[in-house]
């Protein structure tokens, strides 16, 4: 069964700030996380300072062990997005809608507000309508504009969240892609057995 946000982001289609969603004064102005797979480690940097809404949204779920036991479930090629006119590549992977360990929705932080832009390796938020993204998120593969604000690929024209960007591991992202898959659903999900932060070097 498809998550909302999966729909969302296959170009489909009242929050409060979470407390605790926001950097701590004096916090690093970027935070390494280490997501480990069967087929190699992602390693992400994300940016508290420029998008707190989102960014301190996926932290809470790494600190707080939610995301060990997701999945990376789909992968988005040119070829198997025929009924889109704007077709883009990613990965994506999260909890689903309706997993007990997913946190309250977040308010829609637009590429605008933060100047992160989805190109290859950022890391961004699934969503249906704005204010909608929870565990849901996307690794882009390539250059992906029509994901910022004012892009096509959402009819709202809000785009979607990008709070980070892969630093390490974007071979990963690709063999998660190149995996046999039914229409954009993988055929077997890639677990995501842990998830940390990392010290940056």
């Amino acid at each position: 069964m498809l998550s909302r946000s999966l729909r969302a982001i296959l170009g489909g289609g009242g929050l409060a700030l979470l407390a605790g969603a926001t950097p701590l004064l004096g916090q690093d102005a970027a935070a390494r996380v280490l997501l480990t797979t069967p087929l190699g480690n992602i390693e992400v940097e994300v940016y508290p300072d420029r998008a707190p809404i989102t960014a301190g949204n996926f932290l809470r779920y790494v600190d707080g062990d939610r995301l060990a036991g997701a999945t990376f479930y789909r992968a988005v090629t040119l070829d198997n997005q025929p009924n889109s006119p704007i077709r883009i590549q990613v990965i994506q992977g999260g909890l689903g809608a309706a997993d007990a360990l997913a946190l309250p929705s977040i308010p829609h932080e637009t590429t605008a507000a933060t100047g992160i832009r989805h190109v290859d390796g950022t890391i961004s938020m699934a969503r249906n309508t704005p204010g909608t993204a929870a565990s849901e998120f996307f690794i882009c593969i390539g250059d992906q504009p029509e994901l910022d604000y004012g892009g096509r690929r959402n009819p709202d024209g809000q785009g979607f969240a990008a709070f980070g960007r892969v630093v390490r591991g974007m071979d990963v992202v690709r063999a998660i892609q190149g995996r046999t898959a039914k229409g954009q659903m993988l055929a077997e999900p890639v677990p995501i057995t842990g998830v940390r932060r990392v010290q940056h070097e």
